[in-house]
């Protein structure tokens, strides 16, 4: 893992938020602000979006109406962002599918690398491994000996080819050097049920997802991130668990449309990061098994970067071709 995206990660999960001085003058915004999520609603992306935007119009003195255009992963909404002037009057909650985004979907109508300013992460969402409770399987490392023992044995459930828990999946498979079997359903949620009904072996994805509604009849093996969890603190990280290599953390954020003004920039950044900072917004994502985000633009370009490398590698290993 490239020592930016650990720093990145461990002040997250460790150190408060500080925001930039911005001058109290500056005249924006001076209407309301539109904020497209790229995916349904009430999904995680969704959730924070929708708590940043009521945090946000609280700051800003002006409404932040969060608007869904979801659609062909995502690049149904971004294009429409990318189209927007680049004024700060359309923002666009970005996540890290963004990364994945030129390797899944083919003809982008949009310059995937210049179309946005990235402002700050909003939250970073841990990825859990779990297996049922009555599972022989109780440790990461036993996750392990059994995949290398029968390759494509142990079946795993994800949201359908190409979604975050199949990619997360396929980077553990990478890191273990193991081979899963690969059992796709319509979304994360799905998977999560196929497991508490045992239809597949295990499952990677976030923790209110695996852990929601299945308290007590999944058994985590480990987590992802810096550190353990407040709300799971019996679970090891994955470093812990004896695979360091496996350092996937998913995490949604707010960018706008490439030419966005400096100055536009900096207040959109320093209202953010305030949000972010706040005690009831810090309880909200504990509350959801995320950790705070709020670092400044250059540092969440080098992150998209570091992710865009990345995930082009899970994409050739696991044969994913754009549609």
């Amino acid at each position: 893992m490239h020592s930016s995206r650990r720093a990145l990660l461990a002040a997250a999960a460790a150190s408060p938020l500080a925001s930039p001085t911005v001058s109290a003058q500056a005249p924006y915004p001076t209407r309301p602000i539109r904020l497209i999520v790229a995916w349904a609603p009430t999904g995680a992306i969704d959730t924070v979006a929708r708590k940043l935007a009521q945090k946000l119009s609280e700051g800003f003195g002006q409404s932040v109406v969060v608007e869904n255009r979801s659609g062909a992963g995502g690049s149904i909404g971004a294009a429409e962002a990318a189209r927007a002037a680049p004024d700060g009057y359309t923002l666009i909650a970005l996540d890290s599918t963004y990364g994945m985004m030129p390797f899944l979907v083919g003809n982008l109508p949009f310059n995937h690398a210049q179309a946005f300013q990235l402002i700050t992460i909003s939250a970073f969402t841990p990825v859990i491994a779990a297996v049922h409770r009555d599972s022989p399987i109780t440790s990461l490392q036993a996750l392990a000996n059994a995949a290398r023992q029968q390759p494509e044995k142990l079946s795993y459930g994800s949201g359908g080819v190409g979604s975050s828990v199949h990619f997360a999946t396929v980077a553990y498979e990478l890191a273990a050097g193991v081979k899963l079997l690969h059992v796709p359903y319509r979304g994360g949620g799905e998977a999560v049920t196929a497991l508490l009904s045992r239809q597949v072996d295990v499952v990677f994805a976030s923790p209110g997802a695996a852990m929601g509604g299945g308290a007590g009849l999944l058994r985590p093996l480990a987590i992802s991130g810096p550190g353990r969890l407040a709300a799971l603190p019996d679970v090891p990280t994955f470093a812990e668990a004896g695979l360091p290599g496996y350092d996937v953390m998913h995490w949604s954020g707010l960018a706008a449309p490439r030419g966005t003004p400096k100055a536009v920039v900096d207040r959109l950044y320093a209202e953010a990061a305030k949000a972010l900072a706040a005690p009831d917004m810090a309880e909200f994502l504990a509350s959801i098994a995320c950790l705070p985000g709020g670092k400044p633009p250059e540092e969440v370009e080098r992150l998209l970067a570091e992710e865009t490398v990345r995930w082009r590698g899970v994409v050739e290993a696991a044969g994913i071709r754009p549609q």
